[in-house]
């Protein structure tokens, strides 16, 4: 029988996901993100196809009214270039650079802010031939099947968005053999019609898979991160620390708060006590609180430690057993009496300064 406890049935807690994120393990679909980039790629070449048509016409216009062959030699021939790299350049530049945007961007929203060093290194032997020849028998390897489905679905996927293109082509090929005869301008805004119905089509395509595949993604990363019973015990332990650890560390923390609290009641004005169940040990500093506040306090054995400690240093020791169990039951430890018991202790402390007067007498 399976250990239940080596089975990987618990959802990733988010400590582990926030590790994987800081090595760069993410859920990513690289088909939405094609999908994206080829969209808004030719979102940005139809924008600018008004000004890549001007600039192409105008080069044209260039080329045939000012180039003689017969006046270039070969130490002009860069001059003669110049023009033309220009108006590539007005082409190519601005369609670059949104591009590049726009990837940044796309990549962004999908990833989030993450900073892998490990998925940046560069590693030559991941470009040398035979890393490629490795990769392409791993592929159509039959011991690993998961390899040739990959394949098979990107080649199901390049033959939905080729089809979705012919579809076009296909139900549109009538406009296409009219065009025999007909003027360029007509010519160009039909075939330019076909290309966008074509080009809608296909993007519209990629992004149902890429939206599918980023859903399959996510299924397969999170099943990818599942953890062991056991595991997200130890996770938890590495976290919140260790109970065993946590007990002992309350217990010592008790204990230095106890030892605390027994080195007060030397600094005490009087105990109140049940007289032998309850102890409680009031201050009052009349420079630093504005009423008497409780030191110590305990019951049985503290308050049997609460008494000795007293008597060794000579404490008034009152018996008020109604104060006593109040004051043990409400105030806490350095605590101010509540305003409604200020006579009880206001009383008690009268004695106890009559008392130590008439002693001094």
């Amino acid at each position: 029988m399976s250990n239940p406890a080596a089975e990987k049935t618990e959802d990733a807690t988010p400590r582990r996901k926030q590790k994987e994120r800081e090595k760069g393990n993410i859920s990513k679909s690289q088909d939405l993100n094609a999908a994206l980039i080829v969209t808004v790629g030719i979102g940005i070449l139809g924008a600018f196809s008004p000004k890549i048509l001007s600039t192409i016409q105008t080069m044209l216009y260039y080329t045939f009214t000012h180039l003689n062959p017969k006046d270039i030699s070969e130490n002009d021939i860069l001059l003669v270039l110049i023009p033309f790299v220009t108006a590539l350049a007005q082409i190519l530049l601005p369609f670059l650079i949104l591009l590049t945007i726009a990837v940044i961007v796309i990549i962004r929203l999908q990833v989030g802010n993450i900073f892998a060093p490990e998925k940046i290194k560069f590693d030559l032997s991941n470009v040398a031939p035979s890393k490629f020849l490795q990769n392409a028998k791993k592929m159509f390897n039959p011991a690993e099947p998961r390899n040739i489905v990959e394949f098979i679905k990107s080649l199901v996927k390049l033959l939905i968005v080729f089809f979705c293109g012919y579809a076009v082509l296909n139900g549109r090929k009538d406009e296409l053999y009219g065009l025999m005869g007909l003027s360029i301008s007509t010519s160009f805004t039909v075939i330019s019609s076909i290309l966008t119905q074509m080009f809608i089509n296909m993007c519209l395509a990629m992004l149902v898979m890429g939206i599918l595949d980023k859903k399959f993604q996510d299924h397969e990363y999170n099943k990818s991160l599942k953890m062991t019973t056991q595991e997200v015990k130890d996770e938890f332990k590495d976290t919140e620390g260790d109970p065993k650890i946590k007990a002992k560390i309350r217990s010592i923390q008790m204990r230095m708060a106890h030892q605390k609290m027994m080195s007060n009641v030397a600094k005490a004005d009087v105990v109140v006590t049940n007289p032998t169940h309850y102890a409680v040990a009031l201050e009052y500093n009349k420079l630093n609180a504005s009423a008497p506040r409780v030191v110590a306090k305990g019951v049985d054995f503290v308050a049997f430690k609460i008494r000795e400690i007293a008597q060794n240093n000579k404490i008034p020791i009152v018996e008020n057993p109604p104060l006593a169990r109040t004051l043990y039951k409400l105030v806490p430890i350095d605590g101010i009496i509540p305003s409604d018991m200020f006579v009880a202790v206001a009383e008690v402390l009268a004695y106890v300064y009559n008392k130590n007067k008439q002693g001094g007498k």
